[in-house]
């Protein structure tokens, strides 16, 4: 047998390597395959290189309605390569967006580039037929269709020509991926047709309250650069088991996520993670049959994963109906006045407007459930809350 068969055979035949004996003809046919196989990835290959090459050269003129070409735009201009497809695509593309960077699939100007390269104004980034925007389109047109019934009860809190702030309710996903097809963002670009809406922040799955959009990528970049430098403030109110002590004061700690426990993702406390630093203070001290709750208002200073969960427990205080960090104990307990999901509420954004420069604040009034529950359970409780005008109007829902 010629040298070059046997060289082939080593690869595409496994039988061969195992030195069993073989008909001469179906080894000579299983050559054959083989080296259609590898012409045809050859092929493949050099049509991808002419594709490259000619939109590097750019002597051919773009045709309407071309979707494998990007082209990057003074708002675009400085942004990570990852992030500008993220941004287009969705969170849940991200595994295969960096997959194809990674593989050099994606290039820029014709060249293979890495998931942080910036970009600068007219660069042409390549996109794969994965990534081409009809096939997304059609993707998030079908999630959307069968979005949580939830997502259809929106409600706005606040809307311009430059933001969007809604009342997002416990259980719904702010964006898709992770197992969840669409996400409020998505149902939201759809349904209103705002295609450059972006999330300013993040809630959890489980946090309701309010949620802030910009509509396009500049109001994005100032409201992110509030939030870092904190002259933008998120208040949170929670319902927490016992009674903290001091009444107010600050919580630091240094968070890690992605830890293991018990099959399970965990953010904890750990000397290497990233600091978190968190303003509180008691609003409402109660009792009910001998067991001890609290609502607190809480104002994070930095924005880590699972911040004001996982410095509650730390306290020894967590946040009731919290399946992944509380007592089981106390969630049965809250369970059983009637509360349903986790009790921690994005109540109020404050900010400076990014374009008019005027102080904006947004309220979200408290969930319906949570008024239900403790007007049940702890009417006492709740009529003396109604003295305090700032507790009134939460439990009004002004």
């Amino acid at each position: 047998m010629p040298a070059k068969i046997r060289r082939g055979l080593r690869y595409s035949c496994p039988l061969y390597c195992r030195g069993l004996r073989l008909d001469h003809r179906w080894l000579r046919d299983g050559y054959a395959s083989f080296m259609q196989k590898k012409m045809r990835i050859w092929a493949n290959a050099e049509l991808l290189l002419a594709v490259d090459t000619s939109a590097e050269g750019g002597g051919l003129a773009r045709e309407k309605g071309d979707d494998s070409r990007i082209v990057v735009d003074t708002e675009e201009a400085g942004s990570r390569l990852d992030r500008i497809l993220l941004r287009r695509l969705g969170p849940s593309f991200r595994p295969l967006i960096m997959r194809l960077i990674r593989r050099g699939n994606v290039r820029v100007n014709g060249k293979r580039s890495k998931p942080d390269t910036r970009l600068h104004p007219d660069d042409e980034i390549f996109l794969p037929a994965s990534l081409r925007q009809p096939d997304v389109v059609a993707e998030t047109r079908a999630t959307v269709l069968f979005a949580p019934a939830a997502m259809h009860k929106l409600s706005i809190l606040f809307e311009d020509e430059d933001l969007l702030v809604i009342d997002k309710p416990a259980g719904v996903v702010v964006h898709g991926g992770s197992g969840h097809g669409a996400g409020v963002i998505e149902y939201l670009r759809e349904s209103m047709s705002l295609k450059e809406l972006r999330l300013a922040h993040r809630l959890d799955r489980d946090t309701s309250g309010c949620l802030l959009m910009a509509k396009r990528l500049s109001v994005l970049r100032v409201l992110t650069a509030a939030f870092r430098e904190r002259s933008a403030h998120k208040t949170y109110l929670a319902w927490v088991a016992g009674h903290p002590y001091p009444h107010a004061g600050r919580m630091r700690s240094m968070l890690a996520k992605g830890v293991l426990r018990g099959g399970e993702r965990m953010v904890v406390q750990d000397a290497t993670g990233k600091e978190a630093v968190t303003d509180y203070q008691v609003s409402i001290l109660a009792e009910c049959e001998g067991w001890r709750f609290t609502l607190m208002a809480l104002q994070p200073e930095s924005g880590r994963t699972h911040q004001l969960r996982v410095q509650l427990q730390t306290e020894g205080h967590a946040i009731l109906g919290d399946r992944k960090y509380g007592l089981r104990q106390d969630n049965r307990r809250f369970h059983d006045m009637g509360g349903r999901g986790m009790a921690l509420h994005a109540w109020r954004l404050r900010f400076e407007h990014p374009v008019r420069h005027c102080m904006v604040e947004i309220r979200a009034p408290w969930p319906a459930t949570w008024t239900k529950v403790f007007h049940n359970r702890q009417g006492r409780m709740l009529d003396e809350v109604v003295k305090s005008p700032s507790m009134a109007f939460l439990l009004q829902g002004k």
